[in-house]
């Protein structure tokens, strides 16, 4: 998973990175709004930590403008901020939860991992696809005949991610970004032989193509 930590204290705004690679989180930084800002819209984030007191564009002009462009990025706010009205305004104003500082790094993390899971957990715990359905919460692909299509951790986590950006090419770099969780195997074979199995799998059971090679722009499951 990536993350975007937004935060001008440089002690924490290190810490922070260096706690969250431990983990196996890939994870860029920003000390001021303007850069956040700029990083946000560049690349894709699964999750933006955001300070508010940030020189250039404060944090709540920022996560403003986050969504007015996206609905669906999750932003939680690290913030010295501790009063109530504080802390309902920027809730209020989209942000996904809000940790007062000081904290403790286990709480962050903690949090971080809860909000990760929202996308399926809370709206789409069965999705659908094809001729299949995938359970997110048991972890388990069944066929419209109730047979289980054996899947490796790796090969589900594709295929998880394929469908929450149904619709769309996700390119090999991108997979390796949010699935891989690492970047030690970015010019490796990684991805075309996990797709590989993965597809065989799929089409043995239905006999279609479900998961589609864009050349030059990745791989697709169509809505």
């Amino acid at each position: 998973m990536k993350l975007l930590i937004i935060e001008d204290e440089a002690d924490l705004r290190n810490a922070l990175c260096k706690g969250f690679t431990k983990k196996g989180y890939l994870a860029d930084t920003a000390a001021d709004g303007n850069e956040g800002y700029e990083l946000a819209f560049i690349n894709k984030y699964d999750l933006i930590l955001l300070d508010l007191n940030l020189p250039g564009m404060d944090g709540l002009t920022l996560l403003q403008k986050i969504r007015e462009n996206d609905l669906r990025q999750k932003v939680l706010i690290l913030s010295a901020r501790s009063a109530y009205e504080q802390r309902i305004e920027g809730l209020d104003l989209g942000a996904n939860d809000y940790l007062v500082k000081p904290f403790d790094f286990g709480e962050l993390e903690a949090r971080v991992r809860s909000l990760l899971r929202r996308d399926f957990t809370q709206h789409n715990t069965v999705i659908p696809f094809g001729c299949f359905r995938m359970d997110t919460q048991a972890r388990l692909v069944f066929t419209d005949k109730n047979e289980e299509v054996c899947l490796t951790p790796k090969e589900f986590s594709i295929l998880e991610y394929l469908l929450l950006n149904q619709g769309r090419a996700v390119s090999p770099e991108e997979l390796i970004e949010h699935v891989w969780e690492s970047d030690d195997c970015f010019f490796s074979n990684a991805v075309k032989v996990h797709m590989s199995t993965l597809r065989k799998k799929l089409g043995e059971f239905s006999g279609q193509e479900i998961i589609i090679n864009i050349r030059g722009a990745g791989y697709s499951i169509k809505k």
